[in-house]
């Protein structure tokens, strides 16, 4: 059985996953960017770390079969299946209000880490500081001169990344309300979280 928590476009959702248990970051439309974050299920002080991540699979973003580790160096998630174009990036903040604020925005904005925020209350959760995102669709490059250049998210309507979790943990995945530099390409569309478990994958 597969439970499907729609993320609208510019929102967050939540979902709880037990450790076994999969799940799919589906782009819906295509060309959409989420935030990614993961949360152990015992301890919210532990969540998926990116910078953990990259020093320990010498690679800046998991390939299937690579583990996604928390900030207590522990594996929290297994990337398995890619069926995009494989461009996710690891380096980038969450969008918050300060970096709208950077981009000459004078109206509030929806950010991820808001979406993350407000997630995370409804699940009963407070949060003090937001983790480094997994960027899943979004297109980041490191140039030879070291430059960073983002280019719109080239994933396509129904492409997906899917994660075996490692530990119990809570699943928090905002579809990027970034409208202001060209990171999604069609717009603000929804993602989907898609929970099973490996049988019924």
């Amino acid at each position: 059985m597969i439970q499907t928590v729609r993320v609208p476009g510019g929102e967050g959702r939540a979902a709880m996953v037990s450790a076994g248990q999969s799940f799919r970051v589906v782009d819906v439309d295509g060309g959409q960017v989420g935030d990614l974050f993961a949360f152990a299920a015992a301890d919210p002080g532990e969540f998926a770390s990116a910078e953990h991540t990259r020093v320990a699979i010498a690679k800046l973003f998991p390939q299937p079969g690579d583990p996604v580790l928390t900030n207590r160096r522990r594996p929290i998630l297994v990337a398995a299946e890619d069926t995009s174009p494989r461009r996710h990036d690891m380096l980038y903040a969450a969008c918050d209000p300060a970096r709208y604020a950077l981009l000459g925005a004078t109206a509030p904005h929806r950010s991820c880490a808001e979406n993350l925020r407000s997630a995370l209350h409804g699940q009963g959760r407070d949060l003090v500081a937001v983790p480094q995102p997994l960027n899943v669709f979004m297109d980041v490059r490191a140039e030879p001169a070291g430059t960073l250049v983002s280019r719109p998210a080239s994933s396509r309507p129904g492409d997906y990344i899917a994660f075996r979790a490692a530990q119990d943990c809570l699943v928090v995945l905002s579809s990027c309300p970034m409208d202001i530099v060209a990171i999604s390409s069609g717009g603000i569309t929804p993602l989907e979280l898609q929970v099973y478990d490996a049988a019924s994958g």
